[in-house]
């Protein structure tokens, strides 16, 4: 069997699929050509990250593929449904990132809050000479402790957001469509647990209450968070957008940024990746990531083996059924009409 990792795994995923028999391929194909060398080398199992978008188009033209694969959470660069519905099984590793992801919030939390972000931009250029200045600047900082943290969306990221919010001493808020799960274990490192509550509440007290609001959604058609949103969130909040691009109304945050009704922004993501606009990147009061919110050692890692485990548990299951039906003289012609229900 063989598996391109077209945007990348770790290498121990790598060990792992080939001491399992699979060949992988790490060529980084570019997306016009993607089709032709899946085809050209019977490709069984495609493994992306957000970089390589698998759509209807490639699923049509390549007979081979058996699995998709993404490398973190959000699969809005694979038309899922449609792989499925031709019989492709599409994976994703939801739990792997999700501890890198929410420290990146907090990243961006603790450098809006002390305004490192700007501070580091600033210093090398006027420390020298404007010193005081720029320290009268930056002395109205504010605590994350005792400070409302309102968290939109309440899976496995979301959750990792509100442990380490807890342990900071922050009152959590939640809201979650689907999830109304309210308890949180969090483990500190002499293994001792504590069980704490996330206060449910709903989409808008979540905004008016809230002095920071991070965000935890899938990609949205609309802008979650708009005009009206703004008009409805707390003077002097702040919000962090470490999900997807698109979910935040870029224009109505510079102009709540520019008329004091935010105290400042953290993104990781973009409406327009990977070209975001000049007005976002030189705005004083942002702070920015490349979408790196995964872009750990320890995330990769994870991620690549719980790829790596899926696919290898898949085909042995494969193979084992396969097996079975042989045993019991069902022809390849059968059990390949199984394979694609």
């Amino acid at each position: 069997m063989k598996v391109l990792a077209n945007d990348g795994i770790s290498e121990n995923a790598v060990d792992i699929l080939n001491k399992n028999s699979f060949d992988v391929y790490l060529d980084k194909v570019e997306q016009n050509n993607l089709i032709d060398f899946i085809n050209l080398n019977k490709i069984s199992v495609l493994l992306v990250r957000s970089a390589t978008q698998v759509r209807k188009n490639l699923i049509d033209n390549c007979q081979s593929l058996k699995i998709i694969g993404r490398g973190g959470v959000g699969m809005d660069n694979i038309d899922v449904e449609y792989a499925k519905s031709r019989g492709i099984l599409v994976i994703n590793t939801p739990g792997a990132s999700s501890n890198s992801v929410a420290e990146l919030v907090f990243a961006h939390l603790f450098s809006g809050s002390r305004f490192l972000f700007d501070s580091n931009r600033n210093m090398p250029l006027e420390g020298e000479k404007n010193f005081k200045t720029l320290k009268k600047k930056y002395s109205q900082g504010i605590e994350l402790k005792n400070k409302n943290l309102g968290i939109i969306g309440l899976g496995k990221i979301g959750r990792e957001v509100a442990r380490i919010g807890f342990g900071l001493g922050m009152n959590v808020l939640g809201f979650d469509k689907f999830i109304k799960e309210k308890s949180i274990e969090v483990k500190l490192n002499d293994q001792n647990a504590y069980t704490f509550e996330i206060n449910l509440i709903s989409f808008d007290e979540i905004l008016k209450n809230s002095d920071f609001i991070s965000l935890h959604v899938p990609a949205q058609k609309n802008f979650l968070i708009g005009k009206v949103e703004f008009e409805k969130m707390k003077k002097g909040s702040s919000i962090i957008n470490a999900s997807r691009g698109g979910i935040v109304d870029e224009e109505e945050l510079i102009r709540n940024l520019d008329n004091g009704k935010i105290k400042f922004a953290g993104l990781d993501t973009f409406e327009n990746e990977p070209t975001p606009s000049v007005s976002i990147l030189m705005h004083p009061k942002i702070s920015l990531t490349p979408h790196i919110g995964a872009a750990t050692s320890e995330a990769q890692e994870r991620i690549g083996e719980e790829l790596a485990k899926q696919i290898c548990d898949f085909y042995k299951i494969w193979i084992d059924g396969y097996s079975i039906l042989k045993i019991n003289g069902i022809s390849n012609q059968i059990f390949n009409y199984f394979w694609y229900l």
